[in-house]
This record gives C-alpha cells, sequence and structure tokens, in this order.
C-alpha cells in the first residue's frame, strides 16, 4: 500500500499526535511501564492509556491469523476539496478478509485499498480510537502519508486484532534487530524485553513463546563463537519461556553443547533441571524431535559429573517418579527408556558402523547419507585379521581370502577398526541360520552372535568416554527396574530386547544388565516375568540369551533356574514351554537337576509324566540324573506312584456323568478322583464348588471328558491353558461366572472338538470373540451375554 502526500491529518483529532510513534521507541520500552506503574510521561503513558480504552488487563485473546475487516484509507489532506472528500460522512469502506502474514499484512482480494500488501515496518503507530465521534471498533494504523482506518464486528474482535497486529509488528522488528547483532550485551537486553513481551501478552497461542524460542534460536545458531558467560546469561535469560514449552531444536544444540562444556555449572541444575522434567513428562514421540532426547541425555550425562555423581542421577529419577508408589506421570518412564537406549546404542555406534556400513546417528540427523549408498546388510562374522600374522604392517592390510581366516584365534581385544564384516560363504553354516521351517525366516539373534566361535572369546573395549556413558545409563536402568509400578511396563519395553549385537556381546553390559532381568525374574507378577520369553515365536528373549550356552550366561545357571522356577510356578506347565526346554536346554536342565535344583528337577519329572522325551536312551539318563539326587529320587518315585494311581483312575470302568456337592474344594476333587477308575468319566459339573485353577491338574487326566462345567467357580486362565493342551476332545464347556479373561480364553483356539461354550458373564472381549468364532469351526452354540461382545 503505497500513501502519498504529507501534512497533517484534518480529520485526526489532536490528541492523536500525543503518541509517540512506534518505530522510533526502543524495544526494550515496548513491554516497561504496565497499568500499575507511575507513567507520568506521554511516552510512558502510551501503553497504560491503551489498556485503559481496551477495558482492562485481564481479557485474553486468541492469536489471529486471519480474518474479515472493513477497510477504509484516508490520505493527508491538501487542499480544502480533499478535506470534504475524506471526512467522516464521505469516507468509503470496503470489506476485506485480510491475513496477518510474518512480513505484513495482505488480502484476499488485492483491489482497492489493499491492492498492494501493507508492511509492518510501515505502520508507525498503532492504537484504537478514541475521540469523540469516532466510528465504532476502529483501530487506526498511521503510514506514511496517511491513515489507515480497520473496523471490527465488535470491542471484543478490535481488541483481538489490536493485539494480533501489535504482536506481528513487534517479532517483525525484533526479527530483523537480532538478524545482524553487532553488541552482544545490547542483544542480551533484547532478548529479555523479547522474553518479557511474551510472558505479558494477552494473547494465548502456542506460538506466542514458540516464535521467541525460535528467534533465539535462530540467532544462536548463526554466532557459535559465544564465550561461556555469555551462554550462561541468554540461558538464563529464555529460562521463563521454557517453563512451558519445549526448546526447538537448535535451543537444543545450543543447550547440548552446555552440558557438554560446562557440566558443573549451576544453570544445568537450575535452569535445565525444570525442562528436562517437563519433556519427560509431557513428550509423546521422541522420534518427531530426536535433538530433545540428545539434550535429555546429555542433562544426565551432566548430573553425572557433579561430585555426587550417580547419587545425584538416583535423586533425578526419583523426582520423576514421586514420593507416591505409583508415579502419576505416565510419559516418564517410556521416555525415560528411550533415552537410556538411545544412549546405549550410542557407545556401540562406532563398531555398528564398521559392522554394516549403516549411517551414524549424526549422519541420519543430517541427512548426509542417500538411501541409494547404503549397502545392503550382510551376515556377521567378527574377526580380527591382525592375528594372523606375527608382525602386523603399518598400514592397514587388505582383507585376506575368507578361507584362510582362523576360526578359533586366542582371546583378543575387539576394536571397532578391527571388526570386519564377512559374507558367509558356508552353506552348513548359512542354513543353520535359517529358522526351523528352513525359510527365508530371520536368523535367531543368539545364532547371530554364535556365528563364529571366537565371539565367545572376544570383548569389547569402549573408549574412556563411551565406556563412562553405558555405565550411568545402565544403571538408570536398574534404577527403574527397583520401582514395583514401573516395573511390568519397563519389563514389556525390554522384551524385545532393543539392544545392538556388539552390547549384547559385550560382558560388561550384559552383567550390568543382569540385575534388570533378575528383577524381572523374581517378580511374582505374570505380565512382568512373562517377558523374560520371546515376543514372538521363532524368536530369541532374555529367558534364552541369560540361559547356560547364551551369549550374557556368566554364571553355572543359578538365574537361568530361577527363571524356570518363576515361569512354572505361574501358568507355563506347559506342553510347548517344557517342549523347548527338552529342544534347546537339556543339557544344562539336568547339571543343575544333578546337582540338586529342585526346580530343574520338577522339570525333568513333568518331562516324563508328559511324555515329552520320546527317545529311550534319554528317557533313561533322565530317570539316572532323578535318582542320583535325595530330592530327585524322592520326586520320581512320587512320579511313578502318580502314574500307577493314573493308570488306575483311567481304567475302563466307574461313571460316566459326576457331579461334585457346592463347596467341593481342589482337594475334594483330588481325594474323589483317586477313589477309583473314571475312564468313562464323560460329564463333569463342578459348578458352584470352590475349585480353581490347581485342579486343572486332575481334570487333564481324564482322557473321555467331553462335557466340563465351571459355573460360578474360581477357575481362571492358568486352569483353560492347560485344559487346551490335554483335553482335545472336550466338546462342551461352561465357563458362566468364571474370572478367566481374554488372556486364558484365547488358548481355546486350539480345541477344535468345541461345539458349545459359556461365557456369560466373563471379561471376555469382541475381538476374542470374534477370533475364537475363526477358529472354532465345530462351535455352534455360543452364550455371551453380559459381556463385552453381547
Amino acid at each position: 500500500m503505497d500513501l502519498s502526500g504529507s501534512g497533517g491529518g484534518a480529520e485526526l483529532p489532536n490528541n492523536s499526535q500525543s503518541y509517540q510513534s512506534e518505530e522510533s521507541k526502543p524495544l526494550l520500552e515496548d513491554t516497561e511501564g504496565g497499568c500499575g506503574g507511575n507513567n507520568s510521561g506521554k511516552a510512558g503513558g502510551g501503553p497504560c492509556r491503551r489498556a485503559a480504552l481496551l477495558g482492562g488487563c485481564g481479557m485474553r485473546y486468541k492469536l489471529l491469523q486471519e480474518g474479515d475487516i472493513q477497510v477504509c484509507v484516508l490520505k493527508h489532506p491538501r487542499t480544502f476539496l480533499s478535506k470534504i472528500l475524506a471526512s467522516k460522512f464521505l469516507r468509503r469502506w470496503e470489506p476485506h478478509h485480510l491475513s496477518l502474514g510474518d512480513s505484513g499484512l495482505a488480502s484476499a482480494t488485492p483491489t482497492g485499498y489493499m491492492e498492494s500488501s501493507l508492511s509492518y515496518s510501515a505502520i508507525e503507530d498503532l492504537q484504537p480510537l478514541s475521540w469523540d465521534n469516532a466510528p465504532k471498533y476502529c483501530l487506526q494504523l498511521s503510514v506514511p502519508g496517511g491513515t489507515v482506518l480497520l473496523q471490527a464486528a465488535n470491542s471484543y474482535l478490535r481488541d483481538q486484532w489490536f493485539h494480533s497486529l501489535q504482536w506481528k509488528k513487534k517479532i517483525y522488528k525484533y526479527r530483523k534487530v537480532l538478524k545482524n547483532p553487532t553488541r552482544w550485551e545490547v542483544v542480551l537486553k533484547e532478548i529479555r524485553a523479547l522474553v518479557d513481551m511474551a510472558l505479558t501478552s494477552p494473547l494465548q497461542d502456542e506460538s506466542i513463546q514458540q516464535a521467541p524460542l525460535h528467534i533465539i534460536s535462530t540467532l544462536l545458531s548463526e554466532n557459535t563463537n559465544l564465550s561461556a558467560q555469555e551462554h550462561e546469561n541468554i540461558i538464563v535469560a529464555i529460562a521463563p519461556l521454557l517453563e512451558n514449552n519445549h526448546p526447538p531444536p537448535d535451543l537444543c544444540e545450543f543447550f547440548c553443547k552446555h552440558c557438554r562444556e560446562r557440566p558443573r555449572s549451576m544453570v544445568v541444575i537450575e535452569v535445565f533441571t525444570p525442562v528436562v522434567q517437563r519433556i519427560l513428562k509431557h513428550n509423546m514421540d521422541f522420534g518427531k524431535c530426536p535433538r530433545l532426547r540428545l539434550f535429555t541425555q546429555e542433562y544426565i550425562l551432566a548430573l553425572n559429573e557433579l561430585n555426587g555423581g550417580m547419587e545425584v542421577v538416583k535423586k533425578f529419577v526419583h523426582s520423576m517418579h514421586g514420593p507416591t508408589g505409583q508415579c502419576p506421570h505416565p510419559r516418564v518412564l517410556p521416555n525415560l527408556v528411550a533415552v537410556c537406549l538411545a544412549a546405549i546404542y550410542s557407545c556401540y555406534e562406532e563398531f555398528i558402523n564398521s559392522r554394516d556400513n549403516s549411517p551414524s546417528l549424526k549422519e541420519i540427523r543430517n541427512g548426509c547419507q542417500q538411501q541409494s549408498e547404503r549397502k545392503p546388510p550382510l551376515p556377521l562374522r567378527l574377526l580380527r585379521t591382525e592375528l594372523e600374522s606375527p608382525d602386523p604392517p603399518t598400514a592397514p592390510p587388505p582383507l585376506p581370502p575368507l578361507p584362510s581366516l582362523p576360526l578359533s584365534p586366542p582371546p583378543s581385544i575387539v576394536n571397532s577398526s578391527e571388526i570386519l564384516v564377512e559374507l558367509e560363504r558356508n552353506n552348513n553354516t548359512a542354513n543353520k541360520l535359517k529358522g526351523p521351517a528352513g525359510g527365508d525366516s530371520e536368523p535367531n539373534l543368539i545364532d547371530c552372535l554364535l556365528v563364529s566361535p571366537t565371539l565367545s572369546a572376544l570383548s569389547i573395549q569402549l573408549p574412556a568416554q563411551a565406556d563412562r556413558v553405558l555405565g550411568c545409563f545402565a544403571l538408570i536402568l536398574k534404577m527403574l527396574s527397583d520401582y514395583d509400578d514401573w516395573r511390568p511396563a519397563l519389563a514389556s519395553l525390554l522384551q524385545p530386547i532393543p539392544f545392538p549385537k556388539e552390547a549384547l556381546a559385550h560382558a560388561k553390559f550384559t552383567k550390568e544388565l543382569k540385575y534388570v532381568i533378575q528383577r524381572f525374574a523374581e517378580d511374582p507378577r505374570q505380565e512382568v516375568h512373562s517377558c523374560l520369553l520371546s515376543v514372538r515365536s521363532g524368536k530369541d528373549g532374555w529367558f534364552q540369551l541369560y540361559s547356560p550356552g547364551g551369549m550374557a550366561c556368566d554364571d553355572d545357571g543359578e538365574l537361568f533356574a530361577s527363571m524356570v522356577h518363576i515361569l512354572m510356578g505361574s501358568c507355563y506347565k506347559t506342553k510347548k514351554f517344557l517342549l523347548s526346554l527338552a529342544e534347546n536346554k537339556l543339557g544344562p536342565c539336568m547339571l543343575l537337576a544333578l546337582r540338586g535344583n529342585q526346580t530343574m528337577v520338577e522339570i525333568l519329572c513333568l518331562m516324563l509324566e508328559y511324555n515329552i522325551i520320546e527317545n529311550k536312551d534319554t528317557q533313561l539318563q533322565i530317570i539316572s540324573t532323578l535318582e542320583s539326587t535325595q530330592v530327585g529320587l524322592r520326586m520320581y518315585e512320587q512320579l511313578c506312584d502318580r502314574q500307577r494311581e493314573l493308570k488306575e483312575l483311567q481304567r475302563k470302568g466307574g461313571p460316566t456323568r459326576l457331579t461334585l456337592p457346592s463347596k467341593s474344594t481342589d482337594a475334594d476333587l483330588a481325594r474323589l478322583l483317586s477313589s477309583g477308575s473314571f475312564g468313562n468319566l464323560e460329564n463333569l459339573s463342578l459348578a458352584f464348588t470352590n475349585v480353581t485353577s490347581a485342579c486343572a491338574e486332575q481334570l487333564i487326566k481324564l482322557p473321555s471328558l467331553k462335557q466340563l462345567n465351571l459355573w460360578s467357580t474360581q477357575f481362571g486362565d492358568a486352569g483353560l491353558r492347560l485344559l487346551s493342551e490335554h483335553l482335545a476332545s472336550l466338546q462342551v464347556l461352561n465357563l458362566c461366572e468364571t474370572p478367566v479373561t481374554d488372556a486364558g480364553l484365547l488358548a481355546l483356539s486350539s480345541m477344535k472338538s468345541l461345539c458349545s461354550l459359556n461365557m456369560n458373564s466373563t471379561k471376555l472381549s469382541a475381538d476374542t470373540y470374534e477370533d475364537l468364532k475363526a477358529k472354532l469351526p465345530n462351535l455352534k452354540e455360543v452364550d455371551v451375554r453380559y459381556t463385552e461382545a453381547w
């Protein structure tokens, strides 16, 4: 918008000239002199007077980006005729849809008064009209050569337009002032004024406090040669804005640099602590802003550099959890775990890059490496070529032919430059890496680690700084596992083993993490210790990693025995679990049983009882192992007695229908079934008794059972899992008013003979119901009343 002409405005009253031009005011005075201040001068009284005109300081407004408004332009009159044409009776108003951009006002229909945009730099002053007989709800924009009037529909819209225009104009000026700084003491004053303006603005919008942070972030990214004191002064100046806002990415880089260079600065404790606490409590996805995670990581490392070291870190973790037994912030644990995983990954990044030529985290963040430049991943083998000759050359030797590589070099320290990628050419080894189906399944984690027999003798040596980082964040994982309310979620997050292979091959890391796995194995809650197993079939879990023969096992199987004990004591007395032990861990089980471990003795007895072992020689070896210890001999004799009772129980004869009296218990059922033969029993009713999942041990001994009524009992998920594996011929099952959930009901999908199923008043979900219908083709009668699926 170009307005020509000069001179005073005839239609504007004299008191409008009392406002000082905003373009000539220093920026530091824009936010000074509040409504309660002592403003005696004309320039100082401007803000307070405008606030009074706008109806007080308590109103809040949303920042406008666009809107409809009436526009009128008054050029400064030069002749008497132009004064008449500019009078209020002859003014022409135009409706426009204006957009408030970063640099000026623009109309969606650039015609008439708004044919060209109006730059914020051209606006000399901005105020509401206040003289007598002025048009209602108008704003006056003083520009060179005239005045622009904006008329809103009501007073609230007028005030909203006023504060939005004022904010846009000031932000535009601050961007210009802070773009090319010369004197940093002046810049610091301007930053403080910018922060004060954002804090005192009546506008309520996320961008009100984010815009100053982005301006300062850009300033710091373009001026990297600041002194440490200037760093601290800027951080302290912007601290109030960080109380309710995440720092932008460039500002995070600035904070990270300060944490690395001055970890003992008081700014780290006083300013960064509330910022990091807010990030951990409210951040939803570090993937959208990885620099937030990096800043949190550097902050924790700075705490570790203080005199208290890990004690300070421990107090910080405790402050994030809170004094109560339940952390009130659900995002704290996932965010802390994400920071720990990223920090641990960074310790082995150099090894990983040497292994598979993958881009580093820094390259990924900066986008330096194109996708086409990356080499495809290859099967791995950690080998050291320097051991091939006693006199290593000064220059790095070329990769020797694969057949000449030694298979069993002596123990050595492997540096990142010594880890080579070898393409596996041996078909036998390649077939070994394939899954049990023999297809193109991904090799197991343990198999990848055991490709070369040299790996068990190798140890990875980290640089001193990486070693400190690893120790710090491994200890944080140990701290997290000590909180009972965090342990279930932590176990779930770590169940997929989200660590690089190099970390799992590093003895120090697996030794540190052993404490966490031990805490999982000691927790009686199924949702915790079940995470020791693999996340899905065909993959390895912590149970395999820390079992004898696994890369992380550094004892004689004590942790393995503890894990088996807690799993067997829960609901894993299943054929599938025992079969996996028999196929993969029979040797360690027999060794521990030979040393008198009661859990392993029980495992071997169950393998014999459920006919898990088919090979006769292996059965005889297990029997010999059991008879070699007193506890094993006693349990084997009990097994033989049970087998004789089982043969008697399953002998043909006895009733075909049986109903237990109400209030009968598990012991009553066991006593009844041990009193005679029940080989012909087809219909058993335990309705309204006090039996629990423990009676499933007796029910699976009934080979002819076809109908089972468990109405209003305490039979739960663990019992259902056992029934689903042993009673394949069951046709009718009544679970009405039992405490079963989806976890147990899903196991029924293997009972293909079921034709009638009553799940009335259970915790059945709609998804599980649909899954059961799809997997049970013979199911004809179903009762799902009073469930979610009803």
